[in-house]
């Protein structure tokens, strides 16, 4: 069992840390600042760092690799359609690569950028994924480089997931994603359970990660396009009819983009 923890950055990134207790390896997920890694490495000096893992190019996610491939040597892999510092393994669609004994499944969700990939681990012990800026607890990625198609086709892959795989994404931004959500559904009442429950967590400074695909799936607006409720609300602001599940993910996105 691989323990998986938050090393907090910047204001509201988190940096995930997977530890391996029988060999003190561990993994980084997206180190944007070296620091919170290298305070972590020096309180822990048994542990050595073999991976350094990255979903997309933007620096907020790649800013510390080098250094922390330079102290360590560790392995840097991410998306072969983006540039990443120090790359070592640059990881297509359906790729594998084992860390800390793990097997990850990459998988291509492109939208936010034009190459982010997410890592899965397909495990009935231990499922989870580690969804960078595409699938945030209660919202997705903006797109600043590929189109509103391309990214619910990519949330749709995640979706498709087994609803206990846990999600591990890079930003603490679900109160925020979830006010927004109350907009969409209003009377849906899991998605008010949810957001007390995470206003609690939130007045305490405390993480409201990991979610699950499950509650993704009953709570988060991009990931129900499909659902009546939603596309009546989308039609009614929109003023007619919208044509497809894309087109109402759009309109979501647009909506969210100035909320």
């Amino acid at each position: 069992m691989i323990q998986i923890t938050a090393l907090s950055a910047f204001s509201d990134n988190y940096i995930w840390l997977l530890q391996d207790d029988t060999s003190r390896r561990c993994a980084v997920v997206d180190p944007g600042d070296a620091g919170p890694v290298e305070r972590w490495l020096d309180a822990h000096p048994a542990w050595s760092l073999s991976d350094i893992l990255v979903t997309h190019h933007h620096h907020d996610h790649t800013g510390g690799v080098a250094a922390l491939k330079a102290r360590t040597g560790a392995r840097v892999a991410g998306p072969a359609r983006e540039t990443i510092p120090a790359l070592d393994l640059a990881l297509e669609d359906n790729a594998q690569l084992s860390v800390l004994g793990l097997t990850l499944h990459v998988i291509d969700v492109p939208g936010h950028t034009a190459g982010h990939i997410a890592f899965v681990h397909r495990s009935a012990s231990q499922p989870f994924v580690l969804s960078g800026d595409t699938l945030f607890a209660g919202g997705c990625g903006r797109l600043f480089e590929g189109t509103a198609q391309q990214m619910h086709v990519s949330l749709g892959r995640l979706a498709a997931l087994p609803d206990d795989t846990l999600v591990y994404c890079a930003h603490e931004y679900t109160l925020s994603n979830l006010r927004f959500a109350r907009e969409v559904e209003p009377a849906n009442v899991a998605l008010a359970e949810r957001f007390a429950q995470v206003q609690a967590l939130r007045e305490r400074n405390e993480i409201t990660l990991p979610s699950s695909i499950g509650l993704e799936k009953a709570t988060n607006p991009f990931l129900r396009a499909g659902e009546t409720s939603v596309k009546e609300k989308m039609d009614q602001r929109a003023g007619a009819p919208l044509p497809s599940e894309a087109a109402v993910f759009a309109a979501i996105r647009a909506w969210k983009d100035t909320f």
